[in-house]
This record gives structure tokens, C-alpha cells and sequence, in this order.
């Protein structure tokens, strides 16, 4: 069980660094699923409370654009660049160093943060009239929108810092708490929402407020632990620090990979606005289903190797590096591949399940389960990106991922095109699928034929073995899910009912075929680098 304010004893804080990743993959991706079940509770908390008009619209573009933000610079971006040096200085300078260096980081950081900050809160009647320009149209629309950017701007602050604490405390292998953080922002807009919202004119303005006191607690959740690490930064400002020097050219083109694949889903989205009414949506819905697998497998993975594949690479432990990659590579197919297939065979219990409800029709059903099952067709291939990208980012390696992705996103919407006539909104999503296998096979390719990666022996047997069990899982699934019309009739608990018994009987399946075939769990056990 995870305790986020356990007091281990002396040993087993010594045993951080030769932990088990696969206890440590369940344990950042069980974290991931209460995330996201608290993120369905709110949004569904905030659509009941405050249904959709003009007060919603004001909050979600006041949310949206220091969100943006925090996707492009502290989550994605400043992990990439930062953890890598982090990790060599951790590895090869000792702590004196190492801290030296967080200090510093920790000054620029914070400095370029409250510049941005305060720009942001001043500017915000620009930024709204450039990002929501029909806003002005409507007054008071408009003016809530400016005051609600004003409270949510200095998020942007409070989770930049975040992610920079999270980054020290993955390099020291403690991951559950970064994995936990995110929960307390999704408490933040409950709390906010079921208590705070009457005390409010108008009561909307609760939850710009909830997004920043859930920036400021999960900043101040995560310093304990830097305490007990000794990382916490006394935010030191050198007038020149080569270890800094390095993180921002590094960061450059860190913010330009991951502002590609915005860019990719901005462009796609104005493909979808061409299509009939109701694209855009279908897309969305259909996205929020990838997003379990996503997260909770590629971004938990991704998380728990970065540091690992740094320290491997900091020590020149080329071996080690390797066989940490191949444990991933394993974990992901023998995870990722099933759920691709589930999702393809019960996309239309999934979607009966979880959406069609009220307004939302069976034609919308429909249309949503053919985009359910083209991006099915690329899960594997968005996961295995997040797992071989930080193979190059640990390498200290941005470049190549970027140009990587500079050509994925010229090959996805050249396939938009084509895909876009025959099979509409889903060609879109099968496009971005497409993609993503291209991306996955162009860096796992680079990384064979730069000697990075030498797969370990018995990946033949392994992939047949992983097909009986993924076939014998989809017949089963096939034949539990029964015919469409007992999905598409009127009802909510028979289908929760139902779904959740075949998802059972699925993974029953596909897991004693498994053992059946000789898999057993210490097979899959890594430690984590030292």
C-alpha cells in the first residue's frame, strides 16, 4: 500500500536504489488509474453542478492555456533535459555537486517562472482575445474569462516547480510520490466544487481557484521528501553554471519535440471540423479510452526508466543499459498488446458503457466505436514511443526523437489525406495510429543500428507464446461480449454489469494461458539502476 508520509526504517530507505520496476511500474500505475478515475469524477462533478454555457466556456479556456503550458515546458520538456544531466551528476560528481546544481537549476527556474507569471496574469485580456477571440462578442463572457486566466495563469508556477521536484525525486527512486501528486489537483476541483462553489459571485470562479490551491499542494506535498533526499534547492542564482548551460540547450529542442505533437492535434482537430457535426467529439471520446492505456503503461514506463537508462548511461554500463531496455520493450508488448486488443473487440461495449447516456445516440455509439478501433490499431506503437524515446533522452540525446517526430507528424497528415475520404473521423484516428507505429519503428531502428540496444535471447519464443494468449483472450472476449443489440439496448447496470464480467474472463484468460505456456512474474523482475 502506498503511504505517501511513511517513515521507513534506515534498511529499506538503502534499499531504494535496488528496488524491484515491476512492483515499482504497479505502484506509478495504479497511482495513474486513481488519477484519472478522480479526473472522470470531477469532470463529471463540474458537468452537473455547472452544466455547459457561458460560465464553463469562461473556465475552460482560462484552464486550458497554462495546462498547455504545463505540458510543453515542465512535465514533457524540462524532465527530458533535466533528469539526464541530474542523473550524471548524481552518478559521477557525488552530492556536493549534484546539489550545487539543483540549486542553481532551481534559481533560474524560478526567476524565468515568475517572469512568465506575472506576464501572464498582466497580459491575460490579450491572450484570451487571441485564443478565444469570438469571446468577444459577448461581454461579460469575455471579462470572466480574463479574471478567471488571473487566478489559473500562476499555475504554470506551481506545477513547473512540481515537475522539477518530481524529476530529482524519480533520480532518486522514489517514485510513488510524483506518481501520487496529480491526485491532490483532481481533490482540489472536488473539494472546490461540492463546498467551496456557494461562497463564490459567481460560483464558477471556485474552480479557477481549485486549479491554484491543487498547483500550491501538490508543490508543497512533494518537499517533505526532498527533505529526507537532502535535494531540497536553496534556489542559488550562478552567474554561470555549466550543468544549467546544459539543461537550457537541452530544453530547446525538448519544447519543440513535444510542441510537434500539439501541433499534430491541433491540425487534426481542423481536419475533424470539416467532417460532419459530431467528429470533433467522437475523436475526443475515443481518445479519452487510449489515455487509460497510455498513461498507465507509456507514461509509467517512460517515468521509472528515464533515471534508470540515465544512470545506466552515466556509468557507461552499456550491458546494463541494454538489458533494462529489453525488460521494457517485454513489459510493454506483453501489457500493451492485450489491451490493443480488447479495445479493438469490445469497443462498442466500452463505449455503450461509459457514454451513451442522455443526449449522447446510438449513431454516436457507433462512430465513436469505429475510432475506438482505429486507434486501437496504434496503441502499441504510442506506448513503445514513450518507452524508446527516453532511450535516446538519457543519452543526453534530444535531437533525434525530435526529428523523429518532425517526420511522423509530415507522414500523419499526409495519411489524413488519403484516409480522410473513405473513412472519415476514423481515418483521422487511424492516421495518428499509423503514425505512431512509424515513429516506435524509426527509433527502435535507430537504436539497433547505432549498437545502443542488443535485444536479449528468446525474443522468438516469447512473441509466439504472447500470440496464443492474446488470440485465446480475443476469442474469449469475442464470444463473452455477445451480440451488439444487448450493448446498444436502454440500461446502465446490466452493461456494467456485463462489461465488467467479460473484462474478467479476458484477463483470466490471457493470464493463465500465460502461465500455461511457462510464464511466471520473478521472470520479468529488474532492479533499478544503483
Amino acid at each position: 500500500m502506498f503511504r505517501p508520509f511513511d517513515k521507513a526504517p534506515a534498511a529499506r530507505r538503502r534499499a531504494h536504489n535496488n528496488m524491484n520496476l515491476l512492483r515499482v511500474l504497479a505502484t506509478v500505475s495504479s497511482m495513474t488509474f486513481i488519477s484519472r478515475i478522480l479526473g472522470f469524477v470531477r469532470d463529471a462533478l463540474v458537468a452537473r453542478l455547472f452544466g455547459a454555457g457561458l460560465m464553463t466556456d469562461a473556465f475552460f479556456v482560462a484552464f486550458r492555456i497554462p495546462n498547455l503550458l504545463r505540458r510543453l515546458f515542465a512535465e514533457g520538456a524540462f524532465s527530458q533535459a533535466f533528469v539526464p544531466i541530474l542523473a550524471e551528476y548524481k552518478n559521477r560528481r557525488g552530492h556536493e555537486h549534484t546539489k550545487l546544481l539543483v540549486d542553481n537549476v532551481s534559481g533560474v527556474l524560478a526567476i524565468a517562472l515568475c517572469v512568465v507569471s506575472v506576464l501572464g496574469v498582466l497580459a491575460a485580456p490579450v491572450i484570451i482575445y487571441l485564443t478565444a477571440p469570438g469571446f468577444t462578442a459577448n461581454p461579460d463572457k469575455y471579462q470572466l474569462s480574463v479574471q478567471m486566466l488571473r487566478i489559473t495563469f500562476p499555475y504554470i508556477f506551481f506545477i513547473s516547480l512540481t515537475a522539477f521536484a518530481g524529476g530529482i525525486l524519480n533520480t532518486y527512486s522514489r517514485f510513488s510520490v510524483p506518481a501520487f501528486t496529480p491526485v491532490l489537483l483532481n481533490l482540489s476541483f472536488i473539494g472546490f466544487a461540492l463546498w467551496a462553489a456557494p461562497y463564490f459571485d459567481p460560483p464558477v470562479l471556485a474552480l479557477a481557484w481549485a486549479v491554484f490551491v491543487g498547483g500550491v499542494l501538490q508543490l508543497l506535498f512533494q518537499l517533505p521528501f526532498l527533505v529526507r533526499i537532502k535535494m531540497l534547492p536553496r534556489f542559488k542564482l550562478a552567474k554561470k553554471d555549466e550543468g544549467v548551460s546544459r539543461v537550457l540547450r537541452q530544453m530547446g529542442p525538448a519544447v519543440f519535440g513535444v510542441s510537434i505533437g500539439q501541433v499534430s492535434l491541433i491540425i487534426n482537430t481542423i481536419f475533424a471540423s470539416f467532417l460532419v457535426t459530431g467528429s470533433v467529439s467522437w475523436l475526443y471520446y475515443a481518445d479519452r479510452l487510449m489515455e487509460f492505456p497510455t498513461g498507465m503503461l507509456g507514461v509509467a514506463l517512460g517515468t521509472i526508466l528515464l533515471p534508470s537508462l540515465s544512470k545506466h548511461y552515466a556509468t557507461s554500463s552499456t550491458e546494463a543499459y541494454s538489458r533494462l531496455l529489453d525488460w521494457g520493450l517485454r513489459i510493454t508488448l506483453l501489457l500493451a498488446v492485450p489491451a490493443a486488443a480488447a479495445l479493438a473487440v469490445l469497443a462498442l461495449p466500452l463505449v455503450t458503457t461509459l457514454f451513451q447516456y442522455g443526449a449522447f445516440s446510438v449513431a454516436d455509439t457507433r462512430a465513436t466505436r469505429d475510432a475506438v478501433i482505429a486507434y486501437s490499431v496504434g496503441l502499441v506503437g504510442l506506448i513503445l514511443v514513450k518507452v524508446l524515446a527516453p532511450a535516446f533522452y538519457a543519452r543526453q540525446d534530444i535531437r533525434t526523437p525530435v526529428r523523429i517526430a518532425v517526420v511522423t507528424l509530415l507522414a500523419t497528415q499526409a495519411l489524413n489525406a488519403v484516409l480522410i475520404g473513405p473513412l472519415r473521423h476514423a481515418g483521422l484516428a487511424l492516421a495518428i495510429s499509423l503514425g505512431a507505429c512509424f515513429n516506435a519503428g524509426s527509433l527502435f531502428w535507430l537504436l539497433r543500428r547505432r549498437g545502443v540496444f542488443t535485444p536479449q535471447p528468446g525474443w522468438a519464443p516469447f512473441i509466439l507464446k504472447l500470440a496464443v494468449a492474446v488470440a485465446m483472450m480475443g476469442v474469449v472476449i469475442w464470444l463473452a461480449g455477445g451480440d451488439a443489440a444487448l450493448w446498444l439496448a436502454p440500461g446502465a447496470s446490466h452493461r456494467v454489469i456485463r462489461l465488467t464480467c467479460v473484462i474478467v474472463l479476458g484477463a483470466t484468460t490471457y493470464f493463465v494461458a500465460l502461465w500455461a505456456l511457462g510464464f511466471r512474474l520473478r521472470d520479468f523482475s529488474q532492479r533499478a539502476a544503483e
